[in-house]
């Protein structure tokens, strides 16, 4: 049998994420908004991911529509809810990473696609057995079921998982995400196990060459602006106005679990959305001192691999115009 045929049959009882919602989404609409047709709302360079992903040339990000979290502060909303996008086919996919490459992309950055890992696989084995030799990458926010990252296993080259929350009343109260954290710990287990080791190389210059270090070889340690992951795992955390305690419980738990096997990506750009009254208390944007404080922690932890957002980071430039911009 065709695996990609056998693989499909997943959305006909949808237990991707751990919602379970169990929907046939051939027919309707998961809890994610979305049916088994790919939705991509945008196709475009990114250049505010961490240094190590978007370079000097930038990530080949592909927005996909729809998403399994609720959150309120989201960003993201017009293409979360599954409001904005086109459906393409999978060989548009394919195509679409092609594009990507031809614009200089040091990776395929696909931005929360879990509701279409099936056909994410698919369009990434089609991909590699054309030459296809960029790495690809999975911009998630961690609440997946372990099996569905296992279903990635050998196909992605770089985790970029989210670990939003370590108190589960949190993670109900903001995202409507009951079990998240345990689901987030699992996937990123998952994650790592697949990548454990980091990987850096030399991003290409203009001319397309030098993609080794000058012995050759890649390189494990990430030590200069010209250096672009090629494999390994960066857990991102966006600190929250008043969860700094939580923000150095998470630091913590993923120094301990993991120690310099991953990156740790600590952000500050929480920006209000608007849409928060019924939360005065992240009605907010984070203070310097909090997330001074959070950096600090992480410095005397021992955390020595990991980033930090430095200045006015909280502006609209880290959300792009999904305006359908290269589907």
């Amino acid at each position: 049998m065709d695996m990609s045929t056998e693989r499909y049959r997943e959305y006909e009882a949808c237990k991707l994420c751990p919602r379970k919602c169990g929907v046939n989404r051939y027919e309707t609409k998961g809890y994610c908004n979305e049916g088994a047709a790919l939705h991509v709302s945008r196709a475009a360079l990114h250049m505010w991911e961490e240094p190590c992903i978007s370079g000097a040339n930038g990530s080949g990000t592909v927005f996909f529509s729809g998403c399994n979290m609720g959150c309120v502060f989201c960003q993201n909303r017009m293409i979360s809810r599954g409001e904005i996008g086109k459906v393409i086919s999978t060989d548009r996919l394919v195509e679409i990473f092609w594009e990507q490459k031809e614009r200089g992309a040091n990776n395929i950055n696909l931005v929360t696609g879990d509701m279409f890992i099936p056909t994410i696989v698919t369009a990434i084995e089609k991909a590699k057995s054309d030459g296809f030799d960029l790495p690809f990458l999975l911009n998630t926010s961690s609440y997946l079921e372990v099996d569905s990252v296992k279903m990635l296993d050998g196909l992605v080259d770089i985790y970029l998982p989210d670990f939003k929350y370590i108190r589960d009343e949190d993670a109900v109260k903001y995202s409507n995400a009951r079990g998240y954290v345990e689901a987030a710990k699992a996937a990123i287990d998952e994650m790592v196990r697949q990548c454990p080791v980091t990987e850096f190389v030399v991003e290409k210059n203009d001319s397309g060459s030098v993609n080794r270090n000058a012995e050759g070889e890649s390189t494990s340690d990430y030590s200069d602006e010209n250096k672009i992951m090629a494999k390994g795992v960066v857990v991102r955390h966006l600190l929250m106005p008043g969860m700094l305690i939580q923000a150095k419980m998470i630091v913590k738990y993923l120094y301990e679990r993991y120690g310099d096997k991953i990156y740790i990506s600590l952000m500050n750009q929480f920006t209000p959305n608007g849409e928060l009254a019924q939360f005065p208390e992240i009605n907010r944007k984070v203070t310097d001192r909090d997330y001074d404080s959070l950096v600090d922690y992480a410095a005397n932890l021992g955390v020595t691999k990991g980033f930090m957002q430095v200045g006015e980071t909280a502006k609209e430039s880290f959300i792009p115009d999904f305006d359908m911009s290269g589907v």
